[in-house]
């Protein structure tokens, strides 16, 4: 794998010297766009609508719009002046439990691992990290831009994770259908339970597979080796409009999946 960073993780006095790397890959099937009369890549080009005429890298600047229409313009002077964290460093703040932080944080994971010299120091943090069970919230500057991470153990290694500011977060009381009175029958929620009961089981990632994306690489392929393509109709479904019959029948279908209860020993006779 390709580094995309080096720095040093700051842990109290202490320097670790890491480098980092990306942790996942997205594996969604990707287009061109062709022009469908001689099938060549479109280009995309950069236009000025009011000068008519393309325009050039250096002949662009940024703006914001703080108002519809209207735009402040940023230069490079202005935004180093800006007060910014220039040393490469993943500053830890805090050691938190885990469980305290909401998924709805996390973004986007990397692998962090020890450079030259930092082996014994990167190893000493991630053991105790895993025998205290914490994991450490921190702030990095990559790219010109203020990351709020999270390190923690994965396997053998250090990852660390950006994270979504609260202030990103958005807030649930603008959805109004959330907001509605809805009374749920006792029978519902039982039957709910136990549905939920027959399909629990342990996570297994490696049973996960995207169908659609193996469907569209089959499709492609046999489109490459010139074979000629037949796709099923999909089935047609109805709309569930009881949802007491519909639990029924879901418990029905997943009673053979549910975990077998071992029976009890029966008690001896005095």
């Amino acid at each position: 794998m390709r580094t995309i960073w080096k720095g040093a993780i700051s842990f109290g006095l202490v320097n670790i010297p890491v480098k980092l790397f990306p942790a996942v890959e997205n594996k969604s099937v990707k287009f061109n766009y062709l022009h469908k009369e001689c099938h060549s890549p479109v280009n995309y080009k950069k236009i000025c609508p009011v000068c008519n005429r393309e325009v050039s890298q250096d002949e662009i600047v940024r703006g914001f719009e703080y108002e519809k229409g209207r735009f402040v313009i940023l230069n490079e002077e202005d935004l180093d002046n800006l007060p910014s964290q220039t040393t490469k460093t993943v500053d830890i703040i805090d050691f938190v439990d885990l469980a305290e932080i909401d998924p709805i944080y996390f973004s986007k994971p990397y692998f962090l691992a020890p450079s030259e010299g930092g082996q014994k120091a990167y190893h000493l943090l991630k053991e105790a990290m895993k025998q205290t069970g914490k994991i450490a919230v921190a702030k990095v500057t990559i790219r010109s831009t203020e990351n709020l991470v999270c390190l923690r153990v994965y396997e053998n290694s250090l990852m660390m994770e950006t994270m979504y500011y609260p202030d990103e977060i958005r807030s649930m009381q603008s959805l109004p259908e959330l907001n509605t009175d809805i009374s749920l029958h006792e029978n519902e929620i039982k039957m709910a339970n136990q549905l939920i009961n027959n399909l629990s089981g342990s996570f297994d990632p490696k049973k996960y597979k995207s169908d659609y994306r193996e469907s569209l690489m089959k499709l492609i392929e046999a489109k490459v080796a010139g074979e000629q393509i037949e796709i099923p109709p999909a089935a047609h479904q109805g709309n569930v409009v009881d949802l007491m019959e519909a639990l029924k029948a879901s418990i029905k279908a997943t009673e053979e999946k549910a975990p077998q209860k071992k029976p009890r020993a029966k008690k001896k006779m005095a």
